[in-house]
């Protein structure tokens, strides 16, 4: 565990709340009816949901301030939609990396799954809110995943679309800011930006699940966590010790997120985590890989060393645990494999959907030069991902909302 986050300080924890005494619950948390503003002047920045743990039963939230007062005099409130009971949770407060801002990070834990819950920042800011995820499979799941965004025009284009779609959630697989492990004003940019952006049909925050890619870190591959401090300043609830993490949703969804050489090898423990992780959720309905660096790419050489090392190593153990589908990104453009088997084309294989174009774009090769490919295109896109009993449907929608492509699939059955 990093200094830094040893220094992760427990913020003071507020008794009195509006003049109004407040109980204390069985858990610690403050319990009462807070008089809160009538007119919110209080903005917190960049708030933002993501998760740490049981996407089903908690929910971390994070936000920034100016100076460690914002903090000090405004703890995270909650309570549960249709509930009347308010409940007090303490946050963590720390220097956010590189410049003169706190950030603020409060757990929810012990919440009700496919709840949705209103919270506030302090008694002096607006009301927002949060959905908890299903327990057990409902008729329909849906969740949206990309990478390589930025925070340009295209990127925001694509941020307002995603959240048109009412995802439960959002997975970004790297190259979230491009602020190269070295500007905080880039990657502020970034959460600004999906703060403002990303709130569904109901106004509810949508958790950002997000895996590391090159441009988190100063100097792409095979660094130190110290050098990627934004991704880890704002991700390390669940990347604690290592830049790889699974994130299971109940017994119906489980995602296994990797780290393609940023800050941790391919081959050795991580390859030795991935095949333990794999085979424990084996029977799992649905398993999703999410990797920065693909696979099977369309735009850079199939045979680049880290691309090679990658099938070599993880390919293999994706097929013999019968994962659903690698999620790829970092080249910048549309495609989708055909399911792959030892290297060919094989309907027993896995599918590799892609690229990356959420606000990057480049030209990609063809299926008549790459032949794993089933089809790519030069496109900014984010795919909607819908879960509906047996069946998968993975929609892909250019920035401008237009059907890029569509496909079907379901569990192979065991052989």
């Amino acid at each position: 565990m990093t200094l830094d986050r040893r220094l992760f300080l427990q913020s003071s924890s507020l008794i009195l709340a509006g003049g109004i005494t407040q109980l204390i619950g069985p858990d610690g948390y403050a319990l009462g009816a807070p008089k809160f503003a009538e007119n919110p002047i209080f903005h917190p920045r960049a708030l933002m949901a993501t998760w740490s743990q049981d996407p089903t039963t908690t929910m971390t939230l994070q936000w920034l301030g100016e100076n460690e007062q914002d903090g000090l005099m405004r703890n995270l409130w909650y309570r549960q939609s249709g509930h009347k009971t308010w409940r007090e949770v303490p946050h963590k407060a720390r220097r956010f990396p590189h410049t003169d801002l706190w950030q603020f990070r409060a757990e929810l834990t012990g919440l009700a799954s496919d709840a949705t819950y209103r919270i506030r920042v302090g008694l002096d800011s607006k009301q927002e809110s949060i959905r908890t995820m299903p327990a057990e499979a409902t008729d329909e799941i849906t969740f949206v995943s990309g990478g390589d965004s930025g925070s340009g025009s295209a990127a925001r284009r694509t941020n307002k679309l995603a959240a048109i779609q009412s995802p439960r959630f959002v997975i970004l697989g790297g190259d979230l800011a491009y602020e190269n492990g070295a500007s905080a004003k880039v990657f502020l940019k970034f959460i600004d930006n999906y703060s403002a952006d990303l709130r569904d049909e109901r106004g509810h925050l949508i958790p950002l699940v997000a895996c590391i890619g090159n441009h988190e870190t100063v100097g792409f591959y095979y660094k130190t966590r110290n050098e990627a401090p934004f991704f880890y300043a704002m991700f390390d609830g669940l990347y604690s010790d290592t830049g790889y993490a699974t994130l299971d949703f109940g017994d119906y969804l489980s995602l296994v997120l990797m780290d393609t050489g940023h800050t941790s090898q391919i081959s050795g423990d991580q390859t030795d985590w991935l095949e333990r992780q794999l085979k424990q959720r084996e029977d799992h309905p649905n398993v999703f890989l999410v990797n920065h660096v693909p696979m099977y790419p369309c735009v850079r050489s199939a045979d680049d060393k880290l691309h090679a090392s990658m099938r070599k190593h993880w390919s293999p153990l994706l097929e013999r645990y019968n994962v659903d589908a690698a999620l790829e990104h970092h080249d910048h453009a549309f495609k989708r494999t055909h399911r792959m088997l030892d290297g060919l084309v094989n309907d027993r294989g896995v599918l590799y959907l892609g690229d990356g174009s959420w606000g990057k774009i480049r030209s990609p090769e063809g299926p008549e030069k790459r032949p794993f490919l089933a089809k790519s295109t030069e496109s900014y896109h984010m795919s909607l991902h819908r879960l509906a009993g047996k069946d998968r449907f993975h929609l892909a929608l250019s920035d401008r909302g237009k059907v890029v492509d569509v496909v079907h699939t379901q569990k192979l059955a065991r052989t």
